[in-house]
């Protein structure tokens, strides 16, 4: 994309920003909540593209005014300065140019939700159980690391250790946009801590990342839900377990069962599980829109194929693989210990390319 039609692209943009801006100070608008929340998320995108536009015309202006300094400057020490002035403004653009076209290309709508995680023990028993508990633990880090908050919604524990299933919410700013990359199957190659003749065993865990559903993103009847309620089990003291504060809620013209009893309030476990049955009947229709995604892309790197083997993590070697982008460290324990930035950023990275690519077909 040539500089000036960047530029005439940037400045159709601009009347927009400026009726989004009038629009949201509207009280019509801001009685409307969801038109309201949608107006203010595009006034945010279309704001870091105004910055940029900014910055590429001040840059264009510097150049222009250094060259004809250049060209007219008798003193050798101005015309020294105007060509560094140059070097720097010509050095910057093409960087510029690079994160304009992809602030122009639609993101993913759902990428500033929170997200509802649910990790599950897959092949190997108890070993995957340990591995899901591990990779909980290795999420945890990681989000206190970026200031997320994480609720715990419901779990179940495996024999020796870890969870069959644990599933919790993550809040904070672009969640889910970060942690749908850790959608799929995560392998482990360790020996079990049951493992006598210390041979190395393969066994697995299936990480599902959903965006979490705001209130007006789905409309649920009361009729259409049935909500049972029961006596929590697990660790908490005896309160937990002898107080009905435990909700399963079934929806009933899908099916699809949540419950929650990581709180003590009945009200509270109600709330949590509202939001999880919310963001699993939103997701239905979401993941259509990722198999299409998916068909399109050849890395997948966020497809929400939730089969696919995407990481391994090989505990004798001390080595981490993501086969998405064939991205390999040895620093396993660190990375375990919520270390995970940088894989996320080659993530990231692969995945800007591929929209790069298909904005240009």
């Amino acid at each position: 994309m040539a500089g000036s039609t960047l530029v005439s692209k940037l400045d159709g943009l601009v009347n927009r920003f400026e009726e989004v801006g009038t629009l949201i100070a509207d009280p019509a608008v801001i009685a409307d909540m969801k038109r309201f929340v949608k107006l203010n998320k595009e006034y945010r995108d279309l704001e870091k593209i105004m910055e940029a536009r900014k910055e590429y015309i001040r840059l264009q202006q510097g150049m222009d005014e250094a060259k004809e300094l250049i060209d007219s400057e008798q003193d050798p020490e101005m015309r020294e300065m105007a060509r560094e002035e140059l070097e720097q403004c010509a050095s910057r653009i093409p960087a510029l140019e690079e994160e304009i076209k992809l602030l122009l290309v639609p993101a993913d709508p759902q990428d500033d939700k929170n997200a509802i995680v649910e990790i599950r023990g897959g092949t190997g028993g108890d070993e995957a159980a340990l591995f899901a508990g591990d990779l909980y633990r290795m999420y945890v880090k990681y989000c206190e690391s970026r200031g997320w908050k994480v609720e715990l919604t419901s779990s179940t524990e495996g024999t020796s250790g870890g969870f069959k299933e644990i599933i919790f919410t993550v809040s904070g700013e672009g969640v889910y946009g970060v942690m749908k990359y850790e959608s799929g199957v995560h392998r482990v190659q360790r020996v079990p801590q049951t493992e006598t003749q210390g041979r190395v065993h393969t066994s697995a865990a299936t990480v599902a990342v959903l965006p979490e559903a705001d209130e007006f993103d789905v409309d649920i009847k009361e009729s259409d839900i049935r909500v049972d309620i029961f006596c929590a089990s697990g660790h908490g003291g005896q309160s937990v377990n002898t107080t009905y504060s435990a909700i399963r809620l079934v929806h009933l013209p899908t099916g699809i069962t949540v419950q929650c009893q990581d709180e003590k309030s009945q009200l509270k476990n109600k709330a949590k599980a509202m939001a999880e049955l919310r963001s699993r009947i939103y997701n239905i229709e979401y993941q259509k829109y990722m198999d299409e995604i998916a068909s399109k892309r050849k890395t997948m790197v966020s497809s929400g194929d939730r089969s696919a083997k995407i990481r391994t993590y090989n505990f004798p070697q001390g080595r981490v693989t993501d086969h998405r982008i064939n991205y390999t460290i040895y620093n396993l324990s660190a990375f375990m210990d919520g270390d995970i930035q940088d894989c996320l950023d080659h993530l990231i990275v692969a995945e800007n390319a591929e929209r790069l690519k298909e904005s240009e077909l």
